[in-house]
């Protein structure tokens, strides 16, 4: 069964940076479309970002965060990453990693959740003054 990791969030100030890390077990990252998602409470989870499998590395952003998150991959880490800049109150949630080998990623479409059969435990980001 893959495990999948999520780190590296916290509270941090609007305007803030962070970088999100997701690391793997039981399988390689580089195999599969990555995805990045978040719940704030009360809300449905929503699609962030996500990366291709290969070495394409075709990607997608929410409109609610392009231009101010980043999410990239190292492969010799096993470990894909979401860097987040200029952060808002409003991108408070718990952030999720997940995986899939069954659905791809483009640049105007993120894999629907219920379609990633790999899920981390997720890492809360709070931006608050």
């Amino acid at each position: 069964q893959a495990q999948l990791v999520e780190s590296g969030g916290g509270l941090v100030q609007p305007g803030g940076s962070l970088r999100l890390s997701c690391t793997a077990s039981r399988i390689t990252l580089s195999y599969y479309t990555i995805g990045w998602f978040r719940q704030a409470p009360g809300n449905e989870r929503e699609g962030v970002s996500c990366i291709s499998a290969g070495s394409d590395d075709i990607t997608y952003y929410a409109d609610s965060v392009k231009g101010r998150f980043t999410i990239s991959r190292d492969n010799a880490k096993n470990t894909v990453y979401l860097q987040l800049h200029s952060l808002k109150p409003e991108d408070t949630a718990v952030y999720y990693c997940a995986a899939t080998q069954d659905s791809v990623c483009y640049s105007s479409y993120i894999p629907s959740s219920d379609g990633m059969p790999y899920w981390g435990e997720g890492t809360l980001v709070t931006v608050s003054a």
